[in-house]
């Protein structure tokens, strides 16, 4: 349970945010890289909700995040932008879904145009790291979505159909569609309200979870047959190289789910995905050192783990059940690393 000052800076932060929203006329809306879900519903709402209010936004995302993942190609992407614009000085950035600034390309990309413009923050990370001129981060809300949502309310935007289903895949993705351990009476309310607004729960998930592109289950098999077990099954493993998306013609963002059949495992604390990151000829990408970079997710079964502390000493973060980072380590190193973390978390509960 948050304490009484955690969320009193909630409820300031929430306040300072509409403020601004209510005064800006000139705002540019961003997220974290490799968006997933709730950043891009966030995000597409965010932007929905301010041009509803007659405000001159624009959406910035990288050109190397485009296309997006098929199963949110049908998301509107009204006002988007790939380059900073001229006038960036002049905008207020708003950042939503994004922990750490730090690592955030896109961010960087902006912030190289020196905007003078406050930086709002929209977050539900519990260790974001409140790097804006005006923090709205609630860990206690399920979902970045969830934030935007309140903020619409209290702002009086009329929730249309484009709104709530962007609002809606935020919710869905970020809640594993109301099996996670982030779900509260409140998803389920904003999920009611959403869908009173025209969203289609069926088309919604058959967009988002089916429709499968051939590749990505493959992809899947080879993930799985990849797998490995340690410490008693404690720690449940795979790793997808750069050779199994090119045998399976499967793009980066088709590993999104793999690491799911990893932690449903019996007997898992924590389960984590290896994979390759790629360059644009989709071979394995190497660091300027020449050594092989890859993305590892992390999700913890035992909700007494916190793998987002994990996850940070190598410069990562996210939520206590699921985050991530990037390394350059051999993989016995990584299973090492990942071992000895567990280990050290568990001989403490």
């Amino acid at each position: 349970m948050p304490t009484s000052s955690e969320t009193d800076a909630v409820l300031a932060g929430r306040e300072a945010v509409l403020t601004e929203l209510r005064c800006a006329q000139r705002l540019i809306v961003v997220t974290h890289e490799r968006p997933d879900g709730d950043a891009l519903g966030s995000l597409v709402a965010m932007q929905t909700l301010l041009l509803a209010l007659g405000k001159d936004s624009l959406m910035f995302i990288a050109p190397d995040e485009l296309p997006l993942p098929y199963e949110y190609r049908f998301l509107s992407l009204n006002g988007l932008i790939t380059q900073a614009p001229d006038d960036l000085d002049e905008r207020t950035l708003v950042f939503l879904d994004c922990g750490n600034i730090a690592r955030n390309p896109a961010a960087s990309t902006l912030l190289s145009g020196t905007s003078e413009g406050p930086i709002l923050n929209i977050d539900h990370h519990h260790d974001n790291t409140r790097f804006g001129a005006h923090n709205y981060v609630d860990p206690g809300s399920s979902c970045t979505a969830e934030l935007v949502w309140d903020l619409a309310r209290a702002l009086d935007v009329e929730l249309t159909r484009e709104l709530a289903e962007a609002l809606y895949v935020g919710l869905i993705t970020d809640t594993g569609c109301f099996m996670y351990q982030n779900t509260g009476p409140r998803a389920h309310e904003m999920a009611a309200e959403l869908i009173a607004a025209g969203v289609d729960v069926h088309a919604i998930y058959q967009q988002v979870y089916e429709g499968v592109p051939f590749g990505k289950l493959a992809l899947l098999a080879r993930g799985l047959a990849h797998a490995e077990r340690y410490d008693e099954g404690r720690l449940t493993v795979a790793q997808l190289s750069a050779e199994d998306f090119r045998m399976t013609g499967a793009q980066e963002s088709y590993a999104e789910g793999v690491i799911d059949h990893l932690r449903a495992v019996r007997g898992t604390a924590m389960a984590a995905l290896a994979r390759d990151r790629l360059d644009a000829d989709g071979a394995a990408a190497l660091d300027p050192a020449g050594a092989r970079v890859r993305k590892v997710s992390l999700r913890a079964s035992d909700m007494r783990i916190d793998v987002s502390a994990i996850a940070r000493e190598l410069g990562g973060g996210g939520h206590r059940a699921a985050a991530g980072f990037t390394t350059t380590l051999a993989w016995e190193d990584l299973i090492a690393f990942l071992r000895e973390h567990l280990d050290a978390q568990l001989r403490v509960l």
